[in-house]
């Protein structure tokens, strides 16, 4: 358990004890205002459709903070005024605070989806409201395409960091990217969420912008990827997209967002899916402070309303089924040790390792062998003169090569002598003439 969750632990309890001493033995929070006949009000079929109204008779999100990284929450103080906490700006084209609206087309993004997080509402009970109206906000704001001075990637990275450095309970990611594969810093910057407990909320993307299946970091092993569905509980066509790592869906059709300038919009997209997850993760950390990140998607995907026909336990269109928030708070859910969504740090260690620096070669191993010993050497002779052979040369060497070669030498003579008889025998006598006597 962090430091922050244990602070965050302590607040709580002490709030639930004077309540219980103001309130007597009931510690429900008082009713939100909340008047029917608004006609903003009354769009917001989510807040029934996802049993959000009735989560809220435990708890609204107080003390609970969520990190909106985005373009930019705007500066309504009607909705916004004392929700948004803190700020920054990881694009180079923003304001210090985070609050300035990035992007010509895209500035109202981020209002619309920290207004469907933890948007206020009037105190008489009209206008738009979002889903932990309690909980506190962080604007991180970032630019898409030119209206960032620095690169995508390293927005985000950058802005995960600071969220969580800045107390993120909750992170919520509105966007894709249309690819599977992701940047390796963005390893880092997740994980990074991860160890420090923090649940992040992604959106799957939309077919309607060309999202035909999900792309980071709606595949990044860990986070929690919403789906969208329609007022009926359909799959979206256009307001969704499909992928095996999509975890729970959400209304993400006929939305409302308020937007920088205070005007009440309509949308649709995964966008706005995300946010109200997130919300609900904000409901179940308000209402169990110990409890764990992975617990917390695990109460959410655990808990959801089935769809029938869907494959099970997992389906590529509506992940585990649909967000119910009244269930997710109360429910019996066990603990787990590990994140149901996956786990980063494995798929690091799997894919990466590529990457990682080459082990290094084994030294081999010699077994040594017995060899056995010489025998023993002949002992010397007796020294004697280096000019007279000695007793063994006379007996293997001299005697033996005589005894060979003077029976040759015999035979030799033998055969030369009797050659020249031969040859004398045969000679005739010369006759010497008188005149010449």
């Amino acid at each position: 358990m962090t430091a922050r969750r244990t602070l965050r632990s302590a607040a709580a309890m002490v709030v639930v004890a004077a309540s219980v001493a103001l309130l007597g033995a009931s510690a429900t929070p008082p009713p939100i205002p909340d008047d029917p006949a608004d006609p903003t009000r009354a769009a917001e079929y989510w807040l029934d459709g996802a049993r959000i109204r009735e989560a809220w008779q435990t708890t609204r999100g107080e003390g609970v903070t969520i990190a909106v990284i985005d373009t930019g929450i705007g500066k309504v103080p009607g909705v916004f005024g004392d929700a948004v906490v803190g700020g920054t700006d990881v694009s180079g084209a923003g304001t210090p605070d985070g609050r300035t609206p990035l992007g010509a087309i895209d500035g109202n993004h981020g209002s619309w989806v920290a207004s469907l997080a933890a948007g206020r509402g009037a105190a008489d009970g009209t206008g738009m409201i979002g889903v932990a109206p309690e909980a506190d906000l962080l604007s991180i704001s970032v630019g898409f395409g030119a209206a960032a001075a620095v690169p995508f990637t390293e927005q985000v990275a950058k802005g995960m960091r600071w969220a969580v450095d800045n107390g993120a309970d909750i992170i919520n990611l509105s966007f894709t990217t249309n690819t599977l594969d992701w940047d390796e810093s963005w390893d880092d910057a997740f994980l990074y969420a991860f160890e420090h407990d923090v649940v992040v909320v992604v959106a799957a993307g939309n077919r309607g912008s060309g999202t035909n299946i999900i792309g980071a970091p709606a595949t990044i092993p860990g986070v929690l990827t919403v789906g969208g569905v329609d007022q009926t509980g359909t799959a979206s066509v256009e307001a969704s997209t499909q992928g095996i790592t999509i975890g729970i869906s959400a209304p993400s059709e006929g939305l409302l967002g308020v937007s920088a300038d205070g005007e009440v919009a309509r949308w649709r997209g995964t966008s706005g899916a995300a946010p109200i997850v997130a919300g609900v993760a904000a409901l179940i950390r308000s209402a169990h402070p110990d409890i764990k990140a992975i617990d917390v998607i695990n109460r959410i995907i655990k808990t959801a309303i089935p769809v029938p026909d869907a494959i099970k336990p997992q389906d590529p269109l509506y992940g585990y089924g649909l967000v119910d928030a009244a269930a997710a708070i109360s429910a019996d859910v066990a603990p787990v040790s590990v994140n149901p969504m996956g786990d980063l740090a494995e798929w690091i260690r799997f894919f990466r390792r590529a990457d990682a620096e080459p082990e290094p070669e084994p030294v081999p191993t010699t077994t040594p062998v017995a060899v056995p010993p010489l025998p023993a050497a002949d002992a010397p002779s007796e020294p004697g003169s280096p000019l007279l052979p000695s007793a063994d040369s006379l007996r293997y060497g001299t005697l033996p090569l005589i005894a060979l070669t003077l029976p040759g030498i015999l035979i030799a003579l033998g055969v030369t002598a009797a050659a020249r008889r031969i040859r004398s025998a045969r000679v005739p006598v010369r006759q010497i003439p008188d005149s010449e006597e």
